[in-house]
């Protein structure tokens, strides 16, 4: 048993979502209960207890689309990439990046991308991996660094032709093999989706052989119209857009994740909607990839489509798209009230939703019989904090970096900002000499 009590405790519960001198307790890999930590710890006198000293305790946080192939892309410096749109800068940097990929840089930057997210209080990570330089066992090498930081995760593999129908197959085959695995296991801390790159780089051939391949409880996690160029591509090869064409070959369902959705029109908003499929938007990443602003208020309010926020590999702090997401909005709407609802409600409700349609624990909330997926923040406001205005504090007062205890599935994770069984010097140590010789092989 463990209570972390003595602080603002955010459950993100309808009923009652704040209790000020709150405490959580921990029994297992779930939460026992939820109340004041007076009464909590007369109730259990021997549990140990994480003192959060007045700060803000919470649910740990839910990134619905990352991809951590980019770990290593921080500080590099490609010789003669100077892209002058998206495409240029998917081809001379991220495919360019990818295909130098072995399975030991995979691994570390797993190691790195996972920890970093504990430090940012993200308990349960979506990601879309690709490493065309080495393909087998790659999904298996993110696997194997989750369970050892212990971060709850569900991965993919990218599948694409831009490398030929040989390594489409053999993407295909990495999806199906850690699906298999994932079967396996015997607790709710990793779960498997089908990855698909981009409408642009798959052929209906290619989109076929994969639907067939996979299984009907698995969706599919895929870019949709991030760049105009997937628009283009679809229009002109297909006469279509490229949501229709997704919808015509099965892609589309509750269990699939349709990210950026930026350049798409109201009949696709409509398809999205009726096949309840789930739309991811990545608001960092969009404006620094100039690509724009996905119609998300649109898809939000008029079609209900169920909406959450990712990362999209430019930062692991979700705490930093909240501030962005709640900006690029009222910035490309001019208009100051755009997003006040609908962007907390994607972090705090929606990624949590969309998560539990893989993960059986209850995520996203601090009540009896939910995930023992808890954070701690050393933020004390200077100004009243109550159920009415807490997320106006976290947007307007805290980072991940305000983060002191991390806990998942009942586990301490991160105890006064320091991993538990990690030696952080040394990865981070291994990790350089890795990014190093990735460098060199990216610019040779």
């Amino acid at each position: 048993m463990i209570l972390v009590g003595n602080g603002n405790v955010i459950t993100c519960q309808k009923e009652k979502p704040f209790i000020k001198g709150g405490c959580v307790a921990i029994e297992g890999a779930a939460i026992k209960a939820v109340g004041t930590t007076t009464d909590l710890k007369k109730m259990y006198p021997e549990a140990e207890f994480i003192d959060a000293k007045g700060g803000v305790i919470m649910p740990g946080l839910v990134n619905m689309h990352n991809h951590i192939y980019s770990t290593f892309a921080r500080g590099l410096s490609i010789a003669g990439f100077h892209p002058k749109n998206f495409s240029d800068i998917l081809e001379g940097q991220w495919f360019h990046l990818d295909r130098k990929l072995k399975n030991t840089t995979t691994y570390l930057s797993g190691k790195v991308a996972y920890l970093d997210s504990i430090k940012n209080g993200v308990t349960t990570m979506f990601d879309h991996h690709a490493s065309y330089g080495e393909i087998s066992g790659s999904l298996f090498e993110l696997s194997k660094a989750a369970d050892e930081l212990g971060v709850r995760t569900c991965l993919c593999y990218e599948v694409s032709d831009r490398n030929g129908k040989s390594q489409m197959k053999e993407a295909v085959a990495e999806n199906i093999d850690f699906m298999k695995s994932v079967a396996k296991r015997g607790d709710d801390m990793q779960k498997a989706m089908m990855g698909l790159h981009a409408s642009f780089t798959l052929s209906d051939e290619t989109l076929e052989y994969v639907k067939e391949a996979t299984p009907e409880d698995i969706g599919f996690h895929i870019h949709v119209a991030e760049g105009m160029a997937d628009v283009y591509d679809s229009l002109e090869k297909y006469n279509k857009p490229v949501v229709n064409r997704l919808f015509d070959l099965g892609i589309l369902g509750e269990k699939s994740i349709a990210a950026h959705c930026i350049h798409i029109g109201p009949h696709e908003m409509e398809l999205l909607k009726d096949t309840n499929t789930m739309v991811v938007t990545n608001p960092e990443s969009n404006m620094g990839n100039a690509v724009g602003c996905p119609p998300v208020l649109r898809l939000f309010n008029e079609f209900g489509i169920v909406c959450g926020l990712g990362t999209d590999g430019f930062t692991n702090d979700l705490t930093e798209s909240y501030k962005f997401a709640n900006l690029i909005h009222k910035h490309h709407l001019a208009d100051p009230n755009a997003g006040w609802v609908e962007i907390p409600t994607m972090l705090f409700e929606n990624n949590p939703r969309m998560a539990n349609r893989y993960f059986a624990a209850k995520l996203g909330v601090l009540e009896a019989g939910a995930a023992g997926d808890v954070i701690v923040l050393d933020y004390h406001a200077p100004t009243p904090m109550n159920e009415t205005n807490y997320k106006s504090h976290i947007l307007f007062g805290m980072n991940g970096r305000f983060v002191t205890d991390t806990i998942i599935n009942g586990e301490v994770k991160m105890r006064n900002r320091e991993v538990v069984g990690i030696d952080e010097e040394k990865l981070l140590a291994d990790a350089a000499e890795e990014a190093e010789r990735l460098w060199q092989r990216i610019n040779e």
